[in-house]
């Protein structure tokens, strides 16, 4: 990987750390106006699966989608807008954190119903296939998506057609608060769906490069002979279910030791790998003074925006 290119994955990757810290710190003064699930410690899924896919490609997501927004846009002016509920925000301050889209920018949809975007990512893969195009689609969604109905229905379907659709499982062994170990009867994610006509992997979702690669690999197997492709990242949620605050003190889970947190730390650990290649600390000092200027710029004009008027109600709805 050249440098430009690691740093440009670099920048994405501080922003959307950055974009959650800052929500963080703004939260409580009330201003924003929507519940946010922030995706501290796997933000490396998102931006190393839409860097290793082609050009065109239509993703979907869930309500823990602000890394997949903010890697496929980088606009942070309509990302804080709409988290501040402001007519200038990318919903026009009607979707709220949890419905983010730039369909502008391939990304069509994103849902707070679990699972419920899957079966909509394998109707665009279907008529990807109807209309004889090559073009991906990429559907991101929680460990707890695979114990709904729908999953094993889209992942039939995608497989008997044998549609070029990505299933990518963000695993970080939670549904709100229960473990996989609690919810799910079969032994592993990947045995479940061993006997499917579908690709399948997994990598580990704290490494941006792990995940670029095990991702690069699945996208050449299908472009070469198409069938589905199944991924699992497993990561850690640092932050609560949903809010900006750690829940470790709660006694659903543990905390790991500092050491550990550092080393699941996909900012950190890109970092580092950064600096193995070549990278310099003034470099890096550079994205962050560029990112930080751009998200504290982004929050002051949301801050000033006017709120959506009365007549936006039924605007841009199917009544």
């Amino acid at each position: 990987m050249y440098k430009d290119e690691a740093l440009k994955l670099y920048r994405k990757l501080y922003l959307t750390r950055r974009a959650e810290e800052k929500i963080g710190e703004e939260y409580f003064k009330d201003g924003m106006k929507t519940p946010v699930h922030l995706g501290i410690g796997g933000e490396a899924i998102p931006i190393g699966v839409c860097h290793s896919l082609p050009i065109g490609f239509k993703a979907f997501g869930t309500y823990r989608n602000h890394t997949l927004y903010l890697t496929m846009t980088e606009d942070t002016d309509g990302f804080f807008a709409e988290l501040y509920g402001k007519v200038t925000g990318s919903g026009k301050g009607k979707a709220g954190s949890m419905h983010l889209c730039a369909p502008e920018n391939g990304l069509v949809a994103t849902s707070a119903v679990v699972a419920s975007t899957i079966p909509v990512a394998v109707g665009v893969a279907l008529a990807n296939a109807y209309r004889g195009s090559k073009d991906f689609v990429v559907v991101f969604f929680g460990d707890g998506a695979v114990e709904e109905g729908t999953f094993w229905e889209s992942l039939n379907f995608a497989c008997l057609k044998q549609l070029r659709v990505l299933f990518v499982c963000e695993d970080n062994d939670l549904a709100i608060h229960t473990p996989a170990s609690e919810r799910q009867g079969f032994r592993t994610i990947l045995d479940a769906i061993g006997g499917f006509k579908c690709y399948s992997d997994e990598a580990d979702g704290h490494n941006l490069l792990e995940v670029i690669s095990a991702t690069s690999q699945m996208v050449k197997k299908m472009l070469e002979h198409p069938r589905p492709g199944f991924i699992r990242f497993p990561y850690l949620r640092f932050l609560e279910h949903v809010g900006p605050r750690e829940d470790f003190n709660t006694g659903y889970r543990p905390k790991p030791d500092q050491s550990e947190m550092n080393r699941l730390d996909p900012l950190l650990a890109y970092e580092q790998s950064l600096l193995n290649m070549g990278c310099s600390e003034k470099d890096l000092l550079s994205v962050q003074a560029e990112v930080r200027k751009q998200i504290d710029r982004s929050v002051k004009m949301a801050e000033s925006a006017p709120f959506p008027d009365a007549s936006e109600l039924y605007q841009d709805v199917l009544i």
